[in-house]
C-alpha cells in the first residue's frame, strides 16, 4: 500500500528516535572505543605497569641515594629500599604506582578522546561527598575489625615502634593514599572498562581484571592470593553497583595505610612487605570484612539515591 509522500510511513518508524538503555560503570567505553583501541590501551597499560613504573622507582631511590647517604654503596641502599627497610623503599614505590594516575590519564584523554572522569564514576567525576562516607565506613569496618579480630585473637595492639618509625608514617600518610586510588583507577576503572569492551560482559572483565591484580603481588601462598582476588572481585562488584571507584579507593586507602601504620607501630614495615603466606582463617576473616564494608557501602548508594547507571547518550 502505498501512502501519500506528506505522511509518514508507518514501516519506517523506527526506535531510532527512541533512548537507548543505560549502561553500568563497566560498559561506559564500549559506548566509544572499539575492540583495536580496548585491546592497544590494555597492552599501553601492561607496558607502562612493568617498564615505566620500575624505572620511576629506580629513579627516586637513586635520588634519595645521592642525597641522603652517599657513602653507602647504592645496590646495598637499592636493596634497603627494595625490602622496605628504609622510608625511601616505600616512597619510591608509592610514587612510581601513584604514576599509573597519568597513564590512565593519557589512555582515557588520548586514546580514548574521554575524560578521566569517565573512570571516576557514571557522573563524570569522583563524588566527594560519597567518598568522605565511605572512607568513615571503612575505617570502622576494615581497620576497626582487624583491631578487634586480633584483640578477639590474643594479639592486642602492642607499641614498639621500628626505627624511623615517624618518617614511615609520613611517606604512609603522604603516598599511600595516592597509591592506593591509583590502582583502583588502573584495575577497577581503566582495566574493567577495557576488558568488558573486549569481551562484552561485565563479570568478565571484572574477574579478568581481579586476578591481573591478584597475581602481580608477587609470591603468595593460596590463601593469599585467594584473599586478594577476593579483594579485586569484591571491589569490583562495588564498581558496577554503586557506579564508582569511590567504594573501591577509600577501601584500599583505608586497608593499605591502616596496615602500614600498624606494621610500623608494632613491628616493621618491611614484616609485613616480606609476607608471603597467611592461613585459610585469615583470608576468610579478611574477605568477611570487606564483604561487610561492601554491603553498607552498596546500602548508602541506595539510600542517598546516587546514579549507578550512565545514559548512554551520555557516554557518545
Amino acid at each position: 500500500m502505498a501512502y501519500p509522500s506528506n505522511q509518514p510511513d508507518p514501516d519506517s518508524r523506527t526506535d531510532k528516535t527512541s533512548p537507548a538503555p543505560p549502561v553500568t560503570y563497566a560498559e561506559q567505553l564500549s559506548c566509544q572505543a572499539g575492540r583495536p583501541a580496548a585491546l592497544l590501551g590494555i597492552l599501553i597499560a601492561f607496558a607502562f605497569y612493568f617498564t615505566l613504573t620500575p624505572w620511576i622507582s629506580l629513579a627516586i631511590t637513586a635520588v634519595s641515594h645521592y642525597v641522603t647517604a652517599p657513602d653507602v654503596p647504592f645496590t646495598d641502599f637499592q636493596s634497603y629500599a627494595a625490602s622496605y627497610q628504609i622510608p625511601t623503599g616505600l616512597a619510591a614505590n608509592g610514587i612510581a604506582i601513584a604514576g599509573l594516575l597519568l597513564c590512565c590519564w593519557l589512555l582515557m584523554t588520548r586514546l580514548h578522546r574521554a575524560p578521566l572522569g569517565q573512570l571516576s564514576s557514571v557522573e563524570q567525576r569522583l563524588r566527594r561527598g560519597y567518598l568522605g562516607i565511605c572512607l568513615g565506613i571503612a575505617t570502622i569496618l576494615i581497620l576497626g575489625g582487624s583491631l578487634l579480630v586480633g584483640y578477639l585473637q590474643s594479639q592486642p595492639f602492642q607499641f614498639a615502634p621500628q626505627p624511623q618509625w615517624w618518617s614511615f608514617l609520613v611517606v604512609v600518610a603522604i603516598v599511600t593514599p595516592w597509591q592506593a586510588a591509583a590502582e583502583e583507577y588502573l584495575f577497577r576503572g581503566y582495566l574493567l572498562q577495557s576488558m568488558t569492551r573486549l569481551t562484552a560482559n561485565p563479570w568478565i572483565g571484572a574477574a579478568a581484571s581481579s586476578l591481573v591484580f591478584a597475581s602481580l603481588h608477587g609470591v603468595q601462598n593460596a590463601a593469599l592470593f585467594v584473599d586478594r582476588l577476593a579483594f579485586g572481585l569484591l571491589a569490583s562488584t562495588l564498581v558496577i553497583l554503586t557506579g564508582g571507584l569511590e567504594a573501591g579507593i577509600a577501601a584500599h586507602i583505608i586497608n593499605n595505610v591502616g596496615a602500614y601504620s600498624i606494621a610500623a607501630m608494632t613491628s616493621s614495615i618491611a614484616q609485613l612487605r616480606a609476607t608471603q603466606a597467611i592461613s585459610w582463617t585469615d583470608a576468610l576473616t579478611n574477605i568477611t570484612i570487606f564483604a561487610a564494608f561492601a554491603t553498607a557501602a552498596t546500602l548508602v548508594i541506595r539510600l542517598h539515591r546516587l546514579p549507578t547507571r550512565m545514559d548512554n547518550a551520555d557516554a557518545s
